[in-house]
């Protein structure tokens, strides 16, 4: 009773969570103009027939977002007839998730595709609101779905392997640094910390005295967990096992939270207690901060921004680097017709083509889903000019699935307490990280 009486509330229950992984960039490069329109090949309706399909979709990055999507959907509406693709702007990832689970709850019909976090697949799945991705996976073809980054897909499928969404506003923590800061500091500019100690080391060089300017500055507010996840991997464990499995208490989860304690307690590199999410790239830039970990969806802001050659790298740890994932994807929701589940593939299709997701890598600052995307002459000139942005995708190789599990947004909430009661001095990380875990199992062991 209690695992059905769940389901039925899940949607209401479930804990929005912005991820932190879609932080604003500043006004796009460019308009969407420079990729070519393909017609799909997915089944079409019979002739003269038309279908409508809308897409529901959230904006958590800066620039004229709407604009950007409503003229990918006149270009595909353009080289499609048979289908009127409407995009409706939902609101946050929270908003979106919020309207669809209140038109489904109320036996309404939701719209066939929409953008929600990667996260959230558990929170669909339990409600049965999605479908499976087979169909549109098989219409794109083998190489098709093997060119979206494997880092990005690992958010796509459940614990057996099923797709059961598209990669499409991703991203990560990367490393920002100051080079002016290196080179007064004695460090080289052009080699930024490789290990968890050169990290610490760099950062007490950096530091300047009575908070003139901290080595190192990691948000602790907002989503907390997220960035600790990074620290985690680069440790050697990822924060969860599955959607039913939590592992907070491993040793190396555990020294990562020791590690991030550290920075402010003992090597005095970074600020005491909760360091903001929002001023953190503002203190980057005003020299504040010599190295800072924030998104890659900063990227583009910090970049137009800074009076000062801006450095990008990976996230080092004790046992290597390591990053977690975060942003959204694409889902086909169940309770459309068919026909509008068809043309919400020739939709999917269209918005993950190589050229288009270039496109709207450079235009947002989100990672490109697509490993050809980086390939196109598009990208090609643009990381020319901005090889920062390479460091992005060359980090996905280290890179594991952001923690998604069954009541997810209440499980991501009870890790990122556990980190700020750690980096509060409220807890050690050892009880922190022990009393998460044990809520965690509590709210889990339902679904096992």
């Amino acid at each position: 009773m209690n695992k059905f009486f769940n389901k039925r509330i899940l949607f209401a229950c479930t804990a929005g969570m912005i991820a932190a992984a879609c932080g604003a960039p500043a006004a796009p490069t460019a308009a969407p103009t420079a990729a070519p329109v393909k017609p799909t090949e997915a089944a079409k309706p019979a002739a003269g027939a038309q279908t409508n399909v809308e897409m529901y979709y959230p904006i958590a990055v800066g620039g004229p977002i709407a604009q950007m999507i409503d003229g990918y959907f006149a270009k595909f509406n353009a080289a499609n007839p048979d289908v009127k693709a409407t995009a409706v702007f939902a609101g946050s990832y929270q908003e979106t998730l919020a309207k669809i689970q209140t038109t489904l709850q109320g036996g309404g019909k939701p719209p066939a595709l929409a953008v929600l976090l990667s996260t959230d697949i558990w929170t669909l799945l339990d409600t049965n609101a999605i479908e499976p991705m087979d169909a549109c996976l098989s219409k794109m073809g083998d190489a098709v779905v093997k060119d979206f980054q494997p880092a990005f897909m690992a958010n796509s499928k459940d614990d057996t392997g099923k797709v059961w969404a598209i990669p499409f506003q991703r991203s990560t923590p990367v490393l920002y640094y100051n080079k002016a800061a290196f080179k007064e500091a004695g460090l080289d500019p052009e080699k930024p910390p490789q290990t968890w100690d050169a990290l610490v080391d760099a950062a007490k060089k950096l530091t300047k005295p009575n908070g003139e300017r901290w080595g190192i500055q990691i948000p602790s507010d907002g989503t907390p967990y997220w960035l600790f996840q990074s620290l985690a991997i680069g440790a050697g464990s990822n924060v969860f096992d599955s959607s039913t499995k939590v592992t907070f208490t491993k040793d190396a989860v555990v020294t990562a939270l020791d590690n991030w304690v550290k920075l402010s307690k003992d090597a005095k590199v970074s600020p005491e207690g909760i360091v903001a999410w929002g001023t953190t790239p503002d203190a980057f830039l005003a020299g504040k901060a010599a190295m800072i970990v924030h998104t890659t969806g900063s990227l583009s802001n910090i970049l137009n921004k800074a009076t000062f050659d801006v450095g990008t790298a990976f996230i080092p740890g004790p046992k290597g680097f390591g990053v977690g994932t975060g942003g959204g994807n694409l889902y086909i929701l169940k309770g459309a017709p068919q026909a509008e589940k068809d043309a919400a593939c020739r939709v999917i299709q269209y918005l993950t083509q190589p050229e288009v997701v270039a496109q709207w890598s450079i235009d947002t600052g989100y990672v490109a889903s697509r490993k050809s995307a980086y390939d196109t002459q598009l990208m090609k000139d643009f990381t020319a000019k901005k090889p920062q942005y390479l460091v992005t995708r060359d980090q996905l190789q280290y890179a594991q699935a952001e923690i998604s599990t069954h009541q997810g947004g209440q499980v991501q909430k009870i890790l990122g307490d556990a980190v700020q009661a750690a980096l509060t001095g409220k807890q050690s990380a050892k009880d922190a990280l022990t009393e998460a875990q044990d809520k965690a199992d509590k709210l889990l062991s339902q679904f096992k």
